[in-house]
């Protein structure tokens, strides 16, 4: 029986000796991205991109009404004029992104991280930020125009922002 033991281990470890696996490193390269030279004015309205990576990536004027963003990255991104309106983007990322003139209203935005992320002249009007981490100048900015409740969730915008 040990003998057995030892053969089946000599065997396995002259195979992967022989035949590696190819190493691959956790990175955000191994997430679906969003390819393709013109992506601004792109109608995403309705789909479904969970866990999509959009990087470095000009989508201003695309229009995601209604899609279902749990889990996106959006990385470095200009948002400049897009439509979120009625997105679920819970547990999301938006690290660096400018969403200038974006319409964010009736959104979702539960546990988002939304850091480094500027937020001028945007409409969050029902929109749901519960436990999303935003940068503190931009929670000031956007408490200054909270209004409305969210019709999915029922949660007041500017008690899911903590404004005062």
């Amino acid at each position: 029986m040990k003998y057995r033991q030892i053969l089946a281990s000599l065997v396995l470890a002259m195979v992967l000796f022989l035949f590696p696996l190819s190493a691959q490193a956790a990175s955000s390269s191994s997430i679906t991205r969003s390819a393709g030279d013109e992506l601004t004015g792109k109608d995403y309205s309705g789909q479904s991109l969970i866990g999509t990576e959009f990087t470095n990536l000009n989508l201003e004027n695309a229009n995601f009404s209604n899609a279902d963003l749990r889990g996106v990255v959006f990385n470095g991104t200009v948002l400049q004029g897009v439509s979120l309106h009625g997105v679920d983007f819970s547990n999301g990322i938006a690290y660096l992104a400018k969403f200038r003139g974006a319409d964010l209203s009736d959104g979702i935005f539960t546990e988002a991280m939304m850091l480094r992320s500027t937020f001028d002249e945007v409409n969050i009007t029902g929109a749901d930020f519960t436990n999303a981490v935003l940068d503190g100048i931009q929670v000031k900015k956007l408490c200054a125009k909270a209004s409305g409740v969210n019709p999915k969730t029922g949660v007041d915008t500017r008690e899911s922002l903590g404004c005062r």
